[in-house]
């Protein structure tokens, strides 16, 4: 017989006990809070109970002889003014913002929305349509991390469900999971590649917009939260969120990192006319971002409807908490914040004395894991690349770019791609940051893959239902002499060549690398290069090539190797001239010294670099010649020995050459080459 007294304000959501189950949650300007408990499946409301009031706006009760497993939700009392941005409304069930798991599946009705239509109090019931809020009991992560270094890290991007849906040897139970993840088959396929952290697009649930859903769409990426602390149950085999946890630690035993893509600067529940489904409906006016008057005007900072108010403590609070919970419950190594410009900007604007980062850099546990920017949104001084404090390190987009136009073959980017290559000390070093601040990527989830960079001059995202006017329009891309697919030896060979340019550069810059996942496996979204709802085959990654020439993974996996072995990217410091152990030394087609007419040249679209570290006595020569000609050069002398040899070419070669004197430089081509270099047997 379950009995109901006063709780504990702290800590908010459910949290069991021996004799019980206490429920806090925050909901400040509330006339009454009702907890309400349901049966197992979820379908009826068996006890709706009004809940303690406290001071600073916690409601509480605890419930005797409840056990884990309850299912339940609250309901709200109290004014409803839109003008004022208040929206209680007793008739919605409410996801509790600290739910650690739910049960049900969330269904789209008009019962979900306060207003019908704008204005209208909406008197309907969603309970019918809600995931109900369920008690779990927490127990801390255990076993060893990795603890990768950032200079021995390299990232790789993917979606949990489209990496390994297609895969042909995998359990067709556990493919597009979390356990798929962790099969021998992808773990093998990672470490071969030379993969150290694996980042995972939004695991938090999440729901798809109804915008898409009445188009026959769904949100593949997963960028629109339910839930800050429940992982996508779509991942999940058996719906246990377990499962993700125990991924997480099987790619330990791998030593293998996990950083998870987090979505904390906006929520799936929309604008003023979209759903109620959580925070909305319990404190709307200190979740969220609104306008000073009318108060129900959401600032969109996000362009998805609502920007969540981080300068609210308890909204603070809330994201801090949920980060914890990751790192300390689910053993993650790490986060990759989306649009993470609102994470540090108040009502005059970004900084980085933002009390979101102080919070962060004081803390025991989050101060300690790898910390990824998305240095930009759609709001006012959005782009903040290279402004965030150490020890964040930030998405690179001008990297990004500006290889991608060097190897286009366009005029005039020399300057600007060796900063990029040099890690970027422009951006980074005015704040006491180093090359490993910028994580370096040539494409990720959002645009093209590397394979339609080479393939297509024009987007084509018929597909997304928008008239082919989403996504972004200038991708510096090319298509090798065809739009599109082919069957043309030549240009096949061309675009497959340039892929590998662009990872010789990638690999051999400064920073921290990143690549996509299909990268290694050619993989094309057909010309979409917002391919945010397309939870089809052009998403998914195709394995059924993977023994084929044109695939990437022996290119990539060769040059991880390479730069493993080169202690110059170790360094976490810019070279300059007074460095006593590292140089570095930019060459024109003379191999002499880059003078400022060669810097400046339009026409110069090849570059030559050496690091070199004096302490181990090696060294590494970067050719990148974008130019379509093909010319000899002289090679400088090695620094460290009498020969160099080449040990990476984006043209075919079966072994390593002896480089004495010169090299013929083919047109559009990489190479690397080597001085008094030693393998590490110890990998």
């Amino acid at each position: 017989m379950l009995s109901f007294q006063k709780g504990s304000v702290l800590p908010l959501g459910s949290t069991v006990s021996d004799t019980g189950v206490n429920f806090a949650v925050y909901a400040p300007y509330a006339r009454c809070v009702l907890l309400c408990l349901f049966d197992d499946a979820g379908r009826c409301e068996q006890h709706r109970v009004e809940m303690y009031s406290h001071e600073g706006g916690v409601w509480s009760i605890f419930v005797e002889s409840l056990v884990e497993g309850a299912l339940y939700g609250y309901r709200t009392d109290g004014e409803y003014d839109l003008s004022s941005g208040l929206f209680f409304n007793i008739n919605k069930l409410l996801l509790d913002p600290y739910a650690k798991d739910f049960s049900g599946d969330f269904t789209w009705s008009e019962r979900h929305y306060c207003h019908l239509p704008v204005g209208e109090f909406n008197t309907l019931d969603n309970a019918i349509d809600m995931p109900k809020s369920k008690v779990v009991k927490t127990t801390p992560f255990g076993g060893k991390k990795p603890h990768t270094p950032w200079q021995n890290s390299f990232i790789y991007e993917c979606h949990v469900k489209g990496t390994t849906q297609l895969h042909p040897t995998m359990d067709n139970t556990k493919k597009g999971k979390f356990a798929a993840l962790v099969e021998p088959q992808f773990l093998q396929h990672l470490k071969h590649l030379g993969v150290t952290a694996i980042e995972l697009l939004p695991v938090h649930a999440f729901v798809s917009e109804q915008f898409l859903t009445t188009k026959g769409l769904q949100n593949y990426w997963g960028y629109n939260t339910l839930s800050f602390f429940v992982p996508h149950k779509a991942y999940c085999v058996d719906g246990s969120v377990t499962e993700f946890r125990d991924m997480v630690q099987q790619f330990h035993d791998n030593n293998i990192e996990v950083i998870i893509d987090v979505v904390y600067n906006h929520t799936a529940e929309g604008g003023v006319d979209g759903p109620m489904l959580s925070f909305k409906g319990l404190h709307n006016n200190g979740y969220y971002r609104t306008l000073s008057s009318p108060e129900s005007v959401y600032i969109n900072d996000t362009g998805c409807g609502n920007t969540v108010n981080i300068d609210d403590p308890i909204t603070l609070k809330l994201v801090m908490d949920s980060l914890r919970y990751w790192v300390e419950v689910m053993g993650v190594d790490g986060f990759r914040f989306d649009l993470a410009t609102i994470l540090g900007r108040t009502a005059d604007g970004f900084s980085s004395r933002h009390s979101f980062f102080q919070a962060i850099h004081q803390d025991p546990v989050l101060s300690t894991v790898k910390l990824i920017a998305e240095p930009w949104d759609v709001g006012p001084g959005g782009y903040q690349l290279g402004a965030f404090p150490a020890p964040w390190r930030e998405w690179n987009d001008k990297y990004r770019d500006v290889v991608r136009r060097f190897w286009r073959g366009d005029s005039g980017t020399l300057p600007e791609l060796a900063k990029r290559i040099h890690g970027s000390n422009d951006l980074f070093e005015h704040n006491q940051r180093g090359p490993l601040n910028s994580i370096n990527f040539l494409t990720s989830h959002d645009g093209y893959s590397l394979a339609d960079w080479v393939s297509y001059e024009h987007k084509h995202n018929e597909a997304n239902g928008e008239g082919n006017r989403d996504g972004h329009s200038e991708n510096y891309s090319f298509n090798c002499g065809q739009e599109g697919e082919t069957v043309d030896p030549e240009i096949l060979a061309s675009r497959y060549k340039m892929q590998v340019n662009a990872l010789v550069t990638l690999v051999m810059s400064k920073g921290v690398p990143m690549i996509a996942a299909g990268t290694e496996l050619n993989h094309s979204q057909q010309g979409n290069n917002n391919a945010y709802c397309q939870d089809n085959e052009v998403s998914w990654l195709n394995w059924s090539n993977t023994g084929s020439q044109q695939t990437l993974i022996e290119p990539i996996a060769q040059l991880i190797r390479l730069r493993n072995n080169l202690s110059v990217f170790e360094h976490p410091f810019f070279v300059h001239a007074e460095d006593e152990r590292f140089s570095v030394q930019w060459l024109n087609k003379e191999s002499q010294d880059m003078s400022e007419s060669d810097w400046h040249d339009e026409d110069n679209k090849t570059l030559m670099y050496v690091l070199a570290d004096k302490l181990k006595s090696n060294a590494v020569m970067v050719i990148l010649n974008a130019d379509t000609e093909q010319f000899t050069i002289t090679l400088p002398p090695p620094p460290f020995s009498s020969c160099w040899e080449c040990v990476f070419s984006s043209e075919s070669q079966s072994e390593r050459n002896v480089l004495p004197i010169s090299i013929c430089l083919t047109g559009q081509s990489a190479w690397v080459l080597v001085s008094n270099l030693e393998e590490n047997t110890n990998d």
